[in-house]
């Protein structure tokens, strides 16, 4: 009973919301990130209640509101979590967003894939196309494409310093782009924001990420629906520098028509 006299709201399995509660705040810490979706599904209540449970932990400082979840307080603009720790975030969005962009890939192209995990997911579904040519600062995306080689494609793994998140970065990286031409890039984002553009919580990515661009005729933002409304220090991209963003239909339908707003095609992956 609380102070009211009144029973607190309890979830499946007769758990308390104080409880609840605390066990979000620890997934979040543990995990760095977590969705609503994952909550709903974990603890079996309404989405509603996940929301207010999120309020009301952002309003005691204990974990961070984003748009479709929450991060932990750490987790900044500039923070930037591991590679592994994103890995297994929204992995199903994150394969319908990679089968949807791999459709984009013609035969005899010359593409750039940036690190990330989405852009992982869509190197795994490159690996049929032929006479492919692949430049990345992934060395986990080079892996992909080494595991299953094939004497028609070329993969280019530019160098440069290692981040958190697994990419190489910096001016070996920038100074290695900066005479290519490619066809078709591929970028994921930490940040998807529809004022401040595409966003990561650090610098020498953003530079390398501008130089990709650069190079490239024709750019593809891949970034599931839980990157939206984050804001990194520094952009990297605007919204006039992109062509084409797929992302999931997890996706809320004021998001959609803000992504509409920005002049960039979107694209929804089923």
């Amino acid at each position: 009973m609380n102070a009211a006299g009144a029973e607190p709201p309890r979830g499946r399995g007769g758990q308390l919301a104080a409880q609840r509660q605390a066990t979000i705040v620890a997934e979040v810490n543990s995990r760095g990130a977590i969705t609503v979706a994952e909550l709903v599904d974990r603890f079996g209540v309404s989405d509603m209640t996940i929301r207010r449970d999120l309020d009301a932990l952002d309003s005691s400082g204990l974990l961070h509101k984003v748009h479709g979840g929450a991060t932990s307080v750490g987790l900044r603009s500039a923070h930037e979590p591991g590679f592994d720790a994103k890995l297994t975030q929204e992995s199903a969005a994150k394969q319908a967003i990679a089968a949807e962009a791999a459709t984009r890939v013609q035969p005899d192209s010359a593409i750039g894939i940036g690190a990330g995990t989405t852009t992982y997911a869509l190197a795994r579904q490159l690996l049929r196309v032929e006479n492919l040519t692949v430049v990345t600062n992934s060395a986990r995306i080079a892996d992909v494409f080494h595991g299953n080689a094939r004497s028609d494609r070329t993969v280019v793994l530019i160098g440069g310093i290692r981040t958190p998140s697994d990419a190489l970065v910096g001016p070996i990286a920038t100074a290695a782009l900066a005479s290519l031409h490619l066809d078709l890039l591929f970028l994921g984002a930490h940040g998807v924001d529809a004022e401040h553009g595409l966003s990561t919580p650090n610098l020498m990515e953003a530079e390398t990420n501008r130089s990709f661009i650069a190079a490239s005729r024709e750019v593809v933002v891949v970034a599931d629906h839980t990157k939206w409304g984050t804001v990194g220090l520094s952009t990297f991209a605007t919204w006039s520098d992109l062509d084409v963003i797929v992302t999931d239909n997890g996706l809320t339908t004021a998001a959609r028509k803000a992504m509409r707003d920005t002049g960039c095609d979107l694209v929804i992956a089923s």
